[in-house]
């Protein structure tokens, strides 16, 4: 699996191809939260809901085993490069 580093309104982000270039080999697309690095700043349920829930204390998790609709992909994304502990990936399942 190939990792592209990428610079958006000076917020980086690890994304893969399929957050790059949509899901090309008919997998779907998938988010996972770091909890090691999740500090609760709450900017990824804040863009996608109905793909992170956040714990009392703030800290994210990935709803529905971080499957992620075909509709939703571009808020996964905007989750990734808008997380300031780049505490979410994203990968294209096969």
């Amino acid at each position: 699996m190939a990792v592209a580093r990428f610079r958006t309104r000076s917020v980086t982000g690890t994304v893969t191809k399929a957050a790059v270039g949509g899901c090309e080999t008919g997998g779907f697309m998938r988010v996972r939260v770091d909890q090691d690095r999740c500090q609760g700043h709450n900017r990824c349920y804040g863009l996608a809901p109905k793909l992170f829930d956040v714990d009392d204390l703030g800290y994210a998790t990935a709803l529905n085993d971080g499957a992620v609709p075909a509709d939703l992909e571009e808020r996964a994304r905007l989750a990734v490069v808008n997380c300031p502990e780049h505490a979410i990936e994203i990968w294209e399942d096969e």
